[in-house]
């Protein structure tokens, strides 16, 4: 049976696609400044820069042996995470950094082989590495993934809560711990978050989006109502946000249903779902995406809407 690598040599990168070794080390370092997570993509790159061109690189290898560490880690590839591994070692030993990648690795053997106990093994190393330096968030937050990991939410929040009184503005810490709180149906400790992370970051569609899913589930007219603001205003934000527009459709909706508010505050919300549907409807005109299943959806919104004008008058 012919192995990996001599099928790896037979079909690689550079002779399919005609690329230089310059071209695969800047697309490489691309991925990394606009934080992809194309795990497959790195490796079958980033492995054939390490094999063939590796004394070209330069300085520029230390960081492509983590990216391709990190990415092989994702696709089971431990083979290639071990010799990336092996080689940072040798470069840096008694690193921080470095450990804290052979603690990754042990957790992606727990995960991806039955191996067990390899959560225990990282955990120490992350303990190593906290007792030398205290403010090393990075093994801070692999203890915390370990912990969700393990499915122990509870610690995970806790230990997320302490940390976060430390770094009050790690804005990746408060959006893992808004997501433990709705995985824990916690909305109002999740909306909490939402609403620190839009405080720093206004112009993030995707955190009015969310903070709007968190008020819409917790319901009541108060939280609809504030559902539906920020709803719109993650699409004015991001107009193509289709997740949104559907969220402005259904608060919308929702408000101009109730009998507990008045005749204008139904009137208006008619209008902004009404608004809603004919976009989405334009949207999925202008995709080409008039399917079966949309128009079915489609006729569903366009009769809600009526039931919702005949209940209004």
């Amino acid at each position: 049976m012919t192995s990996e690598r001599s099928v790896w040599k037979m079909a690689s990168v550079s002779e399919l696609y005609d690329v230089t070794w310059e071209v695969m080390r800047d697309k490489l370092r691309k991925w990394r400044e606009e934080n992809f997570r194309n795990s497959e993509q790195i490796v079958e790159v980033g492995e054939e820069l390490i094999h063939e061109h590796a004394s070209k690189l330069g300085d520029d290898i230390w960081i492509i042996y983590e990216q391709v560490m990190i990415a092989a880690l994702d696709c089971s590839r431990d083979d290639l995470a071990l010799r990336c591994l092996h080689e940072l070692r040798k470069q840096f030993p008694g690193s921080h950094r470095v450990k804290r990648l052979a603690g990754m690795r042990l957790e992606a053997l727990e995960r991806c082989s039955c191996l067990f106990f390899r959560y225990d093994e990282a955990c120490k190393l992350y303990d190593a590495i906290l007792q030398d330096d205290p403010t090393n968030t990075a093994a801070r937050k692999r203890k915390i993934a370990i912990l969700k990991a393990q499915g122990k939410s509870t610690e995970a929040i806790k230990e997320l809560n302490e940390y976060l009184e430390q770094f009050v503005g790690d804005q990746e810490a408060w959006h893992e711990l808004a997501e433990l709180y709705i995985n824990e149906h916690d909305y109002a400790k999740a909306a909490f978050c939402l609403e620190e992370l839009m405080m720093t970051n206004p112009h993030n569609h995707l955190y009015c989006e969310q903070y709007a899913e968190v008020k819409y589930t917790q319901g009541g007219i108060e939280n609809l109502e504030l559902s539906r603001k920020y709803f719109a205003q993650a699409l004015k934000l991001n107009n193509r946000n289709m997740r949104a527009l559907f969220g402005l459709y259904m608060s919308a909706s929702h408000l101009a249903a109730s009998p507990k508010v008045s005749a204008k505050v139904k009137k208006d919300n008619v209008k902004y779902a009404a608004w809603a549907a004919s976009q989405i409807n334009r949207a999925y005109q202008l995709a080409g995406h008039a399917t079966k299943e949309t128009k079915c959806s489609l006729k569903a919104v366009e009769e809600m809407l009526e039931t919702m004008q005949i209940t209004q008058s």
